[in-house]
């Protein structure tokens, strides 16, 4: 039997009305779409960054300079400054500053963005808001506290006490039998009673689904709740998760409860059943993160200040141990170990039901930081490993363009690729399925549409990610807009030129805040008019292009480069000299007749070649229908044959490191 990651489910709120009874008594119904029912619409607040006001950044050095200016006491931990809450012990604050007797250190600063935590009370908010609350202790006025939850926040939390009342205790099913079978459904029979009533996991009949308990960490009440069921298919379990609050809302870092102020080393799994069962072989304090190797929320963060060594078990793919070195980056690299993906080293929850011994796995994790100069033994191990995983070292395959996969062989970090095209080719349509493709397998894109607004990118995504005309359904508008706004896809909302400082400026704060792995730029030339580096535009080209390509190095994260080509006669082929003014590479074809795409360069294996692509107005779509017969047509890098008259509206694609 085989175990496979998580995949989130789009469609968690349909099971809701089944089983809180069907009925809400007054608001919204979480079940969209259904008669006689009100629905209510939601938006997705994560864009970045307002035009009217970017993000201001703030360094470390600056919020160290303000805090003894403001007389605030602090301490240097490894991500957050920490220092006494404002929102706590209001007689003594309201007369004078906290200081490091009146108040435990209990609010915490992100040493990177400037945004604070008070685990105290839960009161959150950026670095401008904090320092707006100490100008208001200091002419006396109280500071204010958290707010009362949201609408939705506070619906959702419903939702969640009444999953949780009608789930039971996994240990205290009434039927034994019951209680093995659904333990070996879910691959845990090696998981004692103990331990799940330890960590309180219960067990939903009308879902068959294990039920995962949010507590908050200020009052320990029930914030949310994590489901997760599971689908057999032959010899493969896939689990299937479920949350509320939805996902981009849903911070819990499961067993946090349970970890005592004087533990001072962690692991941090991707599953749930993965921190229970290395709790059981090993006794070591484990935290499972709310979506595995998805994301690391900067919010989590000041939770994880008191563990002087944290050590990373996120699964056993590539995947999990890419985002395992970028999550040690945000954590600090000297208290970070890791472990590498293996055959001897699976997830926690597959070595307890192999019989390995997890505290020799732990005890063999490998340290986060290395210095700048290494030997090829420290790095032969990681070596060995891409061999024997050649299939997800090629990447993250596209589901809706398997003639893709054949050439480049999967979309991969620190890559930059090149797409071009000429004007109404379909561009920007093509690269939105493109990258809609590979948000719903879970990587998190940021889009930065330049020429076209995103309401209008959003519609086209929409009824990409629907397959349908929703104009003409408006009655199903409200059920797919929901699950599109679990996909974790995020928009700049910069619109026409920009300086490029401020674009890269603002996706390093994706990347920091919600791990941002692939960043789609449509288009260049709207980067072109703030460059005055050169009276040269190639010049001024390839010092973007290069910025492009150190960022995507340096944060080991995917960027797609729409680029106008040069203008040129309709008759003439479309070449890769047409982006950069040089013959040297091979040619993006073009001309009139039917869409296709080309891959002219390919950097990771060297295949290119050419394939036709058949566009649905409907669904706004390139994707094959299953239908037709894609051909693929490989070329060698070296010769490059192309027709006399190639088919039009045509784009192309050129793979760089």
């Amino acid at each position: 039997m085989v175990l496979v990651p998580l995949r989130p489910c789009r469609a968690s709120v349909r099971l809701l009305p089944l089983l809180c009874g069907g009925a809400r008594s007054k608001g919204a119904s979480l079940s969209p779409g259904v008669p006689g029912r009100l629905t209510q619409r939601r938006y997705k607040k994560d864009v970045l960054p307002s035009p009217e006001g970017p993000i201001p950044s703030v360094s470390v050095t600056e919020i160290r300079q303000y805090l003894r200016a403001q007389g605030i006491p602090f301490h240097d931990g490894y991500s957050c400054l920490h220092t006494p809450s404002l929102f706590t012990g209001e007689q003594e604050a309201q007369q004078q500053p906290p200081s490091a007797t009146s108040a435990p250190y209990t609010l915490f600063i992100d040493k990177t963005t400037g945004s604070f935590l008070c685990t105290a009370t839960l009161a959150e908010g950026t670095w401008q808001d904090f320092q707006a609350n100490v100008e208001l202790r200091h002419h006396g006025i109280p500071t204010p506290s958290p707010g009362e939850s949201e609408e939705d926040t506070r619906r959702a939390r419903e939702d969640a006490r009444c999953i949780w009342d009608r789930a039971l205790p996994l240990w205290e099913l009434l039927d034994e039998d019951e209680t093995h079978v659904t333990k070996a459904m879910f691959g845990i029979s090696t998981v004692t009673d103990a331990t799940l009533k330890r960590f309180g996991v219960r067990y939903l009949r009308t879902a068959k689904s294990l039920v995962f308990p949010w507590f908050s960490p200020r009052d320990a009440s029930l914030k949310g709740v994590k489901l997760v069921g599971v689908e057999s298919q032959e010899d493969t379990i896939t689990y299937v998760e479920q949350t509320l609050p939805r996902p981009g809302s849903y911070r819990n870092l499961f067993g946090l409860p349970l970890i005592s102020r004087r533990d001072t080393e962690v692991v941090l799994t991707g599953r749930e059943l993965d921190a229970m069962a290395l709790y059981q072989a090993t006794g070591v304090p484990s935290l499972s993160l709310p979506r595995g190797p998805t994301s690391l929320p900067p919010a989590l963060l000041p939770y994880l200040e008191q563990f002087k060594r944290i050590t990373l078990w996120l699964g056993e793919d590539l995947r999990s141990w890419e985002a395992a070195k970028l999550f040690a980056r945000k954590l600090n690299l000297r208290r970070c170990s890791l472990v590498r993906p293996g055959d001897q080293q699976p997830r926690p929850l597959e070595a307890l039901n192999r019989g390995l011994n997890l505290t020799k796995i732990l005890r063999a994790a490998l340290p986060a930081g290395h210095k700048s100069i290494i030997s090829f033994r420290q790095l032969r191990e990681e070596v060995f490993g891409e061999l024997v995983n050649v299939d997800q070292v090629a990447g993250i395959k596209w589901a809706r363009f398997p003639e893709l996969n054949k050439l480049l062989k999967g979309h991969r970090r620190g890559e930059l690729t090149i797409f071009t095209g000429p004007t109404g080719s379909g561009k920007t349509t093509f690269i939105s399925e493109y990258a809609l493709d590979l948000c719903m397998q879970g990587v998190c894109t940021l889009w930065g549409s330049f020429e076209i607004s995103n309401v209008r990118l959003a519609k086209i995504m929409l009824t990409q990610f629907a397959a349908r005309r929703l104009e003409e359904q408006l009655e199903q508008y409200d059920e797919w807009a929901d699950r599109f706004e679990d996909l974790p896809l995020y928009f700049m909302t910069f619109h026409g030129q920009q300086n490029i400082k401020t674009v890269i400026d603002t996706m390093q704060h994706a990347v920091y805040m919600y791990d941002i792995t692939h960043v789609v730029i449509d288009n260049l030339q709207f980067m072109m008019g703030h460059e005055h580096l050169s009276v040269d535009r190639l010049a001024v080209q390839d010092y973007i292009v290069g910025a492009f390509r150190k960022f995507a190095t340096d944060n080991t994260c995917h960027i797609t480069l729409v680029i106008h080509p040069r203008k040129e006669d309709d008759e003439k082929e479309l070449q890769t000299a047409s982006i950069f003014g040089s013959a040297k590479d091979r040619k993006l074809l073009t001309g009139p007749g039917k869409r296709y795409l080309q891959v002219s360069k390919n950097r990771f294996d060297g295949d290119v070649g050419v394939f036709p692509l058949d566009f649905s107005k409907a669904s706004l779509t390139f994707s094959s229908s299953g239908k037709s017969k894609v051909r693929l047509k490989k070329m060698k890098e070296e010769k490059a044959p192309v027709s006399k008259k190639a088919p039009a509206g045509g784009t192309g694609a050129s793979k760089k490191p």
